[in-house]
């Protein structure tokens, strides 16, 4: 059976999964695949390329789900807990979405996600792009700090207290510069 395209990313995840994203190469995802190393760049033309597409692949898990019907604050902050939860699903899973070189299609339409939100919630286009970043920053560096630092030593429910009250916090403040009666 020929090797596929989903064949190589599927396995590049379990590979991430097992070893990280250090140990994660070109020749031991060949191994895996029982092919040799250049096959792989038949479908993804350098080592970057796979990386990208496999932040992608996580990224994507982020917007399986539709969002529940909420206001657009309770939308900001399901969206920021997806993005925490399926990172932290992943073993090094920040450090490779925040390392991608391309953006990968699912990034812009996380990204989107967040930006149409703000937007419903009467924001500019602009202020939204900035706003949406903002959430991303914190959400990626608070899930990045909690996985380089092994922060899982720490209760689950620990690390969840402080991602919801700083999520507020952060969410509050975006709320506190947008007009009250939702236009800019």
């Amino acid at each position: 059976m020929p090797l596929r395209r989903s064949d190589v990313l599927d396995g590049a995840l379990e590979l991430l999964d097992e070893v990280g994203l250090d140990e994660l190469t070109t020749r031991r995802l060949a191994d895996r695949l029982g092919v040799r190393a250049g096959a792989l760049y038949w479908h993804y033309p350098s080592k970057s390329a796979l990386l990208d597409a496999l932040a992608g692949r996580i990224i994507g898990e982020m917007l399986v789900e539709p969002l529940a019907e909420r206001d657009w604050a309770g939308r900001l902050r399901e969206l920021c807990h997806r993005a925490r939860d399926t990172m932290l699903a992943h073993r090094d899973g920040a450090r490779l979405v925040v390392s991608f070189v391309e953006l990968p299609p699912a990034a812009a339409a996380y990204f989107g996600s967040l930006t149409d939100t703000l937007r419903s919630a009467g924001a500019t286009e602009r202020n939204a792009a900035l706003a949406a970043d903002v959430l991303t920053s914190f959400v990626n560096g608070f899930t990045l700090e909690e996985q380089a630092r092994q922060a899982h030593r720490l209760p689950r429910a620990e690390r969840d207290a402080a991602f919801r009250l700083e999520l507020d916090i952060v969410v509050g403040g975006i709320a506190a510069v947008l007009p009250p009666d939702g236009s800019q």
